[in-house]
């Protein structure tokens, strides 16, 4: 375990992934900071009374500062506000990026040698406005996206096929949003290509599903959006920097050439050490797929162009 990590956002993502680290005692402590007074002491509190109970030592705090926070060695951003009827793109992406923007500062001047896992959206740009204003090399600051991405296609898959989610092997990249790119020459189920399992106008299907699944949650939920697998895709993250297992998973990284693309946020399969971004793997795509990531990466492109820093 590290010493301390950070959750930034007390909301239902925020106090989620709060819960999850505790519980696989990941740190020392866990410190919950929120701008609302009382909400991230109560939750915070509500939640080391469960210790005795799930059995974990780690110690949750809640603040509503920063010094609490200070030498944490992961910092989870999941602060951020909702779109709001009448609320253009552009008003979110500016909103957000000014919440981020604050909440980097913090971090850069409590907690200069963090590893920043980004959640808030529109996720890979939210990754860039923490890049550029802590100044933090490439690998101390990640976008989750790609694991969330990954565990909705899987899920889907393994539902479609009545196998368990354990034996599918996949991976998504490209942007967080309706452009992700579900690599199908890649997605196996113990190792059998999938497409000899299921035809392409149902597989298809699922990728269509799996570009649209927040938007699927968000419709049932009606005022909220999903928070449990963003909480645990988060979480798998810094587990494998914790623990320096090297997994490879997919996250949106800055890419300086790799996939023939440079100075963006963009989901493409990462190994995660201790170091956080220890490799970014390049694999073939198919002349399709590379398509693909490319209209992905235009659509990352263009909020950053109306970007107010």
């Amino acid at each position: 375990m590290v010493n301390k990590i950070t959750v930034v956002g007390a909301g239902n993502v925020g106090a989620t992934t709060a819960q999850r680290l505790a519980e696989k005692e990941l740190a020392k402590v866990v410190v919950m900071v929120d701008v609302v007074e009382g909400v991230p002491q109560g939750k915070a509190l509500d939640q080391w009374e469960s210790a005795p109970i799930e059995g974990f030592d780690t110690r949750v705090l809640g603040t509503n500062g920063y010094e609490e926070t200070a030498s944490s060695d992961i910092v989870i951003i999941t602060a951020g506000i909702a779109r709001k009827p009448g609320m253009s793109r552009d008003d979110l992406l500016n909103t957000n990026a000014g919440i981020v923007k604050q909440v980097s500062e913090h971090v850069k001047r409590t907690s200069p040698n963090a590893i920043i896992i980004m959640v808030s959206n529109p996720l890979d740009v939210m990754a860039y406005v923490a890049k550029q204003v802590t100044g933090f090399p490439r690998e101390r600051v990640l976008g989750m996206a790609g694991v969330l991405d990954t565990a909705r296609y899987r899920s889907f898959l393994a539902e479609a096929l009545d196998v368990s989610v354990e034996d599918i092997q996949a991976m998504v990249l490209g942007g967080h949003g309706d452009t992700m790119v579900p690599l199908i020459s890649y997605t196996t189920v113990s190792g059998i290509p999938v497409t000899q399992l299921m035809d392409r106008k149902r597989l298809d299907a699922i990728v269509d599903r799996t570009r649209n699944g927040g938007a699927e949650i968000v419709k049932y939920l009606k005022t909220g959006s999903a928070y449990y697998a963003p909480s645990a895709a988060s979480v798998q993250m810094a587990e494998a920097i914790v623990h320096d297992k090297k997994r490879v998973l997919p996250c949106a990284a800055w890419l300086e050439g790799e996939y023939g693309m440079s100075g963006l946020f963009l989901g493409v399969p990462c190994k995660l050490g201790r170091k956080g971004l220890e490799q970014i793997i390049e694999v073939e795509l198919t002349p399709q797929e590379r398509t693909d990531l490319g209209k992905s990466a235009e659509a990352v492109r263009e909020p950053m162009s109306v970007l107010k820093l």
